[in-house]
C-alpha cells in the first residue's frame, strides 16, 4: 500500500534581504523599503525506493541557491506594465506611474518574471525556480510543492505549485 508523505525544510539560512516597492492598481506605489525574507518548503510525494520522499541533503542546497540569488538585491517586477525600465551606462533607470525615477547599478537589481514583488508573487517565482532546479538536477518533480515566503515575522504568503502547473 503506497502512502502519501511530505517533507518540510526550513533552515535559518533559507533567507534573503532585499528591497522592493509594490505598484498598486491605481498607479500609486509603496515607498522603497526592504525585508528580511524567510523561505519554508514543503514537498508532497509518494515515498521513493530509498524510503524517502526526497533527500534533505539534495534539496537544501537548491533552496539556498534560490535564496542567495535574491539576497542583497533590489527586486524589480519585469512583467509590470506600469513600470518603464531602461538601461543607461550600466544603470537601470525605473520610472513609476507616479513619475518617480529610480536609478540602480544593474548588478544590484534582479528583474523577476512577475508583475509585482508581493510576498505572494515571490512565492510563485521561488516555487518555479526550485521545481526547475530539482527537475534539472535530479529528474524529479513533487506532485505538490508548497512555498511559504515570510516577509516579516507573522506575515507570510504560501503558494502551492501542482505538478501540471
Amino acid at each position: 500500500m503506497e502512502k502519501d508523505f511530505s517533507i518540510r525544510v526550513y533552515k535559518q539560512y533559507f533567507n534573503f534581504s532585499s528591497s522592493h516597492f509594490l505598484i498598486f492598481e491605481d498607479g500609486t506605489r509603496e515607498p522603497l523599503h526592504g525585508h528580511n525574507y524567510r523561505v519554508n518548503v514543503k514537498g508532497n510525494a509518494p515515498i521513493q525506493s530509498s524510503d524517502m520522499v526526497f533527500d534533505f541533503l539534495d534539496i537544501k542546497p537548491i533552496v539556498r541557491e534560490v535564496c542567495d540569488s535574491l539576497d542583497h538585491r533590489f527586486l524589480l517586477p519585469g512583467e509590470n506594465p506600469n513600470l518603464k525600465i531602461k538601461e543607461d551606462l550600466g544603470q537601470l533607470v525605473i520610472e513609476t506611474p507616479d513619475k518617480s525615477t529610480f536609478s540602480f547599478p544593474k548588478q544590484d537589481v534582479i528583474i523577476l518574471p512577475i508583475p509585482n514583488t508581493s510576498a505572494e508573487r515571490l512565492a510563485i517565482y521561488i516555487s518555479y525556480e526550485i521545481r526547475s532546479r530539482i527537475k534539472k538536477k535530479f529528474s524529479f518533480s513533487f506532485p505538490l510543492l508548497e512555498i511559504e515566503v515570510e516577509e516579516t515575522p507573522g506575515q507570510s504568503a504560501i503558494f502551492v505549485l501542482k505538478e501540471n502547473d
